[in-house]
């Protein structure tokens, strides 16, 4: 099957204007502008049909290919420029040749097909044909409006960048991350206030996912110098803050409105059933960018932004996870206040405090504002077309006023959920700030 794909595309390159005069320095063309969004809506149907999926696996993989993105097309634009040397130990990728002519959309479209058919090569098959359709049809309509030579040349070029941020990805303690969920060797501590195997949750596993992820590395350099935040003391203590803030959970869950299960639903994200928080995110981003009408190289920028974001939040997360291993609201209610009590949405399988959906979806959406800024209205329609699953809920699409508006209303979510507390929410969306404006922080343009 791979060498009928290699022998489709290099016919296609054989039937092409057999032309060798450059016609000299093309810049981005605005004409290409709807192709980053082309490849974020497939990248995510390929994630979705990829299993066994995680929010820590997709967010990893998500800033890797919202980075290739970037860096495929950075040396078209007079304005931006490459992130070599800001990163975690990427000192060098290829260049485009000196007085050479490239087409940045075959860049682009090359090194998106490159990096999603590694980072998935367990995707499904019907997910790789419609990787392989795309990519055959953006060379061959772009290819139409070139010569061979420049055409072979960008072709080549997006695959080298592609390549090398897939071999640099593979020495960041993630690779292959799907293949090890869970460490069965891994000894989390026991007793009073800390994190147990949900009895009612998302996946029955007796193990924590992904346990040592904290330690992988991050793409920013100033996320990985992040401290831990402090988690407020274990007490059974009614007057206590942390009595408090467990029975503030508890008293939500008979309090529930239609409207406000509707909100802990449409940010679930079950990475069983979804792209999960972090391809949310990046849905956002798809949102955006198609309202701002964004130019090719605005919208990769917000897709290396938002990717990269999403990927420094769950490793800094997971590094506070599994430093306090802090019990989930339901299993300290049921041992100090209502030995009767179920929370409403199923639990995930890893430790509370902080929140992995405050600090990714403040992460991405301090990300996001940088490129667009933050008053912008828009619908959210990322499960507009899912049916009722649990409780015959409604998946309506959901109308925000600001980006910023979707950080607060995805880590709220969480406490309607009955999944965290408030502090766990808290202390989520400030890390998820600091991640996100480390982000921003880089040098992006000359």
């Amino acid at each position: 099957m791979k060498n009928r794909r290699l022998f489709a595309l290099t016919l296609l390159i054989f039937l092409l204007p057999a032309c060798s005069d450059d016609p000299g320095p093309v810049a981005i063309r605005d004409s290409d502008k709807e192709l980053p969004a082309r490849w974020a809506d497939l990248t995510l149907e390929v994630i979705r049909n990829s299993f066994p999926n995680s929010p820590t696996f997709t967010s990893r993989n998500l800033g890797y290919i919202g980075l290739t993105m970037y860096e495929s097309i950075v040396h078209g634009s007079p304005v931006h420029k490459s992130l070599v040397g800001q990163l975690s130990g990427l000192t060098a990728l290829p260049l485009p040749e000196n007085d050479k002519t490239y087409n940045w959309a075959i860049a682009l479209n090359a090194g998106q097909a490159f990096i999603l058919k590694n980072l998935y090569a367990h995707m499904q098959y019907s997910a790789l044909e419609k990787v392989d359709s795309l990519e055959y049809a953006v060379f061959a309509a772009e290819s139409a409006t070139t010569t061979l030579d420049v055409a072979e040349r960008s072709r080549l070029y997006g695959l080298a960048v592609a390549e090398a941020i897939f071999e640099w990805s593979k020495t960041d303690g993630g690779h292959e991350g799907h293949m090890r969920h869970w460490d069965m060797n891994y000894k989390f501590p026991s007793g009073p206030g800390y994190w147990v195997p949900p009895a009612f949750g998302q996946t029955v596993s007796p193990y924590p996912l992904h346990p040592h992820w904290g330690s992988n590395r991050t793409f920013i350099p100033a996320n990985s110098q992040m401290p831990v935040p402090e988690m407020i003391p274990y007490s059974a203590d009614p007057g206590s803050e942390y009595y408090k803030s467990f029975e503030a959970v508890y008293k939500k869950r008979f309090q529930l409105t239609a409207e406000e299960k509707r909100i802990a639903a449409w940010w679930a994200d079950d990475p069983t059933q979804s792209a999960s928080p972090p391809g949310h995110s990046y849905n956002l981003a798809t949102i955006v960018v198609t309202l701002k009408d964004a130019t090719m190289v605005q919208a990769a920028e917000a897709y290396a932004k938002v990717g990269m974001a999403v990927a420094d939040a769950f490793i800094c997360c997971w590094k506070v996870k599994y430093t306090y291993h802090v019990e989930r609201p339901a299993t300290f209610i049921i041992s100090n206040i209502d030995n009767t009590y179920l929370q409403f949405w199923p639990e995930p399988p890893f430790p509370a405090f902080s929140s992995g959906h405050s600090t990714q979806s403040a992460a991405a959406a301090r990300a996001l504002i940088s490129v667009f800024g933050n008053n912008i209205a828009f619908v959210d329609n990322t499960y507009e077309d899912r049916l009722s699953d649990f409780e015959e809920i409604e998946y309506r699409s959901r109308s925000f006023r600001s980006v910023w508006s979707t950080a607060i209303e995805c880590a709220h979510s969480r406490f309607l959920g009955g999944i965290h507390t408030q502090y766990d929410n808290e202390v989520g969306t400030d890390q998820g700030i600091t991640i996100g404006d480390n982000v921003v922080a880089l040098s992006w343009t000359k």
